[in-house]
């Protein structure tokens, strides 16, 4: 934050260590740091008047605000981005998080939409706060394609991509299905388009149909056509932004009715998928950890929202999607910058092994 960052090094060492304790201490409680509370942690013993003043000039400049009279300070957005960039020590991995995290790899790692729902879990859980994980577009090419039978009324059609990516659809199939017309349905499907994208799939299989309708039975071209009609979703978006953790944010001690309030509309817009490009945009600037507190992007400012974020990307080094956490402005940032790096580290070793 260039306007910023001259006035951290035009402070003498006094004036850093309380505008850094003063921040650490909001951090680490969420309340005001007053200046009886400093004169116990500085390592210069100083009174605590003058450290009134030192945290007045503070103020003075925008870093530090007085939420009500005499009860200490916190920082303010500007005091939040300057310590983020100029003070912040950025810890090493924890190792309990490291194996909450590596947990998620489970015994089916060929099902990345089952992971990567873990994955967003297991990073609300030891974060305590929202996750989000933006998943990749899957125009992968297609793997193999079946067809499995839930009851008389019920079907599942499974395609594998060849990224390891696994979807499914239930739907209702024509009465009479026997699995030998299921067979026959994905055989001919399996021939049709392997290594052919979803899109490819969808614009080819119903001419295939009518040019070759001699080569399969009745029963198997409508399981064809009832699993390509399941597939089309005319009109729907794919869910690709998985949202978890979502309590912890409304928990979260402290918050007021009006706070909630703007926590609530902003799950509501992530439900709604409004914002998943401009999601994706906050990552395309370089390939690390990026942190946006409170107004600093249009996603999260009216609820006032910290976001730590950041991309992942495929084996050839083409971003692809994003891992971040949404939490209060008073995140532990050194915590938790290791810990979304990590992250995406981990899903884009995972999608590109499936690549």
């Amino acid at each position: 934050m260039t306007d910023a960052a001259p006035k951290l090094d035009h402070m003498n060492d006094r004036t850093r260590e309380v505008f850094r304790r003063v921040v650490e201490g909001y951090l680490e409680t969420g309340e005001p740091v007053g200046s009886r509370t400093l004169t116990r942690t500085l390592s210069e013993k100083v009174s605590a008047a003058t450290i009134r003043n030192v945290m007045q000039d503070l103020e003075y400049l925008g870093l530090l605000d007085s939420p009500h009279i005499s009860a200490g300070r916190v920082p303010t957005q500007l005091g939040l981005r300057m310590f983020v960039d100029g003070l912040l020590e950025v810890r090493e991995l924890g190792p309990g998080d490291r194996e909450a995290l590596d947990a998620t790899l489970g015994s089916n790692t060929d099902d990345v939409s089952g992971f990567l729902d873990r994955v967003g879990s297991a990073l609300s859980g030891v974060t305590q706060g929202a996750s989000l994980v933006l998943s990749p577009k899957h125009e992968a090419p297609i793997r193999h394609i079946e067809f499995v039978s839930l009851g008389p009324e019920r079907a599942l059609v499974v395609l594998v991509f060849s990224d390891g990516h696994v979807e499914n659809r239930v739907f209702t199939p024509a009465p009479g299905q026997t699995p030998s017309s299921m067979r026959e349905a994905a055989n001919f499907l399996n021939a049709l388009v392997e290594g052919k994208t979803l899109s490819e799939m969808r614009r080819e299989v119903r001419a295939a149909i009518a040019a070759r309708r001699q080569e399969i039975d009745s029963l198997a071209s409508q399981l064809v056509e009832e699993g390509v009609a399941a597939w089309a979703d005319d009109g729907q978006v794919p869910e690709r932004l998985i949202v978890r953790g979502r309590a912890n944010l409304l928990g979260q001690d402290g918050a007021g009715e009006e706070e909630l309030d703007l926590i609530r509309a902003l799950f509501d817009d992530l439900e709604r998928k409004r914002d998943i490009a401009e999601f994706l945009e906050l990552t395309e600037t370089g390939d690390g950890v990026r942190i946006f507190i409170g107004s600093e992007n249009k996603l999260f400012s009216l609820s006032g929202s910290s976001l730590v974020v950041s991309p992942y990307m495929n084996a050839d080094r083409k971003i692809i999607g994003a891992v971040g956490v949404i939490g209060p402005t008073r995140l532990n940032y050194g915590r938790i910058v290791p810990i979304v790096d990590y992250t995406a580290q981990l899903v884009g070793r995972l999608i590109s092994d499936r690549s």
